[in-house]
């Protein structure tokens, strides 16, 4: 398997980073700019929650990947739980499949969605990838609740971890382990653009705004 590009080198990533608790519209905002890129540039969409239900699922033969792998994806998924530090190669594997598989080049646009959540991961994606911004996607718990209620997105028919526990769960995460990520980067002078989202917006909308706030921006 190739080696991914280390920043500063030719071949280095870039990447955004779309944040936002779970239900608040990232996977379908990431789709949408998949199809449609960003200024010219191919969109990959790398949505961390997704491929880990594929490996689960034996849907994707990612190669490297022990069974003790496959066990803990599995307890994470169950648990609602983050990968920790020391589970940094096996994120590697997932991740680096993922590019074989779309036949990544330096000039793609990555779109990290659920990777990295929270301070260790980021440290890990320093190593290869470049985040030139944050999409965070805002939204108080009432919203996200109605959201989820209702899939106004049209994201969450075939979610089995949308328990009512289970989404108070990752609520705390988001709180406590994810949204500092927004400050890291900030203080790193990585621009933040900030869309609100509300109970009924759609992916389309998000872009919309997205357009409208950056502008043609990168």
């Amino acid at each position: 398997m190739s080696q991914i590009p280390c920043p500063g080198s030719p071949r280095a990533f870039d990447a955004w980073l779309l944040v936002g608790p779970t239900g608040a519209g990232k996977t379908p905002l990431g789709n949408f700019l998949e199809r449609s890129g960003w200024n010219g540039r191919r969109c990959l969409h790398f949505d961390f929650g997704a491929e880990l239900r594929k490996a689960d699922a034996g849907a994707e033969n990612v190669p490297g990947l022990s069974g003790e792998d496959r066990n803990v994806i599995r307890q994470v998924l169950r648990d609602g739980a983050l990968f920790e530090d020391r589970h940094s190669s096996l994120v590697r594997k997932i991740f680096d499949d993922f590019l074989r598989r779309r036949g990544a080049q330096a000039l793609d646009l990555l779109l990290l969605n659920g990777w990295p959540r929270h301070l260790g991961q980021a440290r890990d994606l320093e190593t290869f990838a470049v985040v030139r911004r944050i999409v965070l996607l805002n939204a108080p718990a009432e919203t996200i609740r109605e959201r989820i209620r209702t899939d106004a997105a049209g994201d969450r028919s075939v979610r089995e971890d949308d328990s009512p526990d289970e989404v108070e769960i990752k609520f705390t995460l988001y709180e406590e382990r994810t949204r500092p990520l927004v400050g890291y980067y900030a203080a790193k002078g990585i621009p933040v653009t900030t869309l609100e989202v509300a109970a009924e917006t759609s992916a389309a909308d998000l872009h919309r705004d997205l357009l409208q706030r950056l502008d043609g921006r990168g």
